[in-house]
C-alpha cells in the first residue's frame, strides 16, 4: 500500500489489512481536503487494534473501564487549527491528534446496523478526524454541525449505509 503523508497508520495486535489502509487513506484525504490541511505540515495518527486494547486505552486516559469503538485524542483546540488554515502555514510537520479504532467493534457494529464494514470504518474514521478538529456531539446543536460534517465526507465518496 502506498504511504499516505497524512496518515500515520499502526496495528497494535490486529492484522495489517490493505483494504484497511486504502478506507483510511481515501477518508483521510477527503478531510484533509475539505478541511483545508491538504497544503498544512499536518498528519494525524491512527491505530487500529483490539477491544481489549482499547478497553485498557480508554481506562488510562478516560477513566472509563470498558471498550469502546473509537478514541480521538486532538493535539490542538479547534482555534489553533481554524488559525493554521487561514494563515495557510505551520512551520513543522506535527501530528494534529489520534486516532484509536477497535476493529473487532467495527464488525460487529457494521452487522448490528446493517451495513458493510467499509461503511463502518469509513465512519469511525471520520467520527474520529472530526473530535480530532475539535468538534462534538454533547449538545444537540454541535451534534448537528458533527452529524453534517461526517455525512458530507462520506456522501462525497459515495460512502452510503
Amino acid at each position: 500500500m502506498e504511504n499516505n503523508k497524512f496518515v500515520e497508520l499502526v496495528y497494535k495486535d490486529v492484522e495489517e489489512n490493505e483494504e484497511y489502509e486504502k478506507i483510511i487513506n481515501i477518508v483521510i484525504n477527503k478531510c484533509f481536503e475539505i478541511e483545508k490541511l491538504k497544503n498544512l505540515n499536518l498528519y494525524i495518527s491512527i491505530t487500529l487494534t483490539t477491544p481489549k486494547e482499547i478497553r485498557i486505552i480508554n481506562n488510562e486516559f478516560r477513566k472509563i473501564d470498558k471498550e469502546t469503538d473509537v478514541l480521538s485524542f486532538p493535539m490542538f483546540e479547534k482555534e489553533e487549527l481554524d488559525k493554521m488554515v487561514l494563515l495557510g502555514k505551520n512551520e513543522i510537520p506535527e501530528a494534529i491528534g489520534d486516532i484509536v479504532i477497535s476493529v473487532e467493534r467495527v464488525k460487529e457494529q457494521a452487522e448490528e446496523y446493517g451495513h458493510s464494514f467499509e461503511r463502518e470504518l469509513a465512519y469511525m474514521v471520520v467520527h474520529g478526524f472530526y473530535h480530532v478538529m475539535g468538534y462534538d456531539h454533547m449538545v444537540e446543536e454541535d451534534k448537528i454541525v458533527m452529524r453534517e460534517k461526517e455525512e458530507n465526507v462520506l456522501n462525497l465518496l459515495e460512502i452510503s449505509r
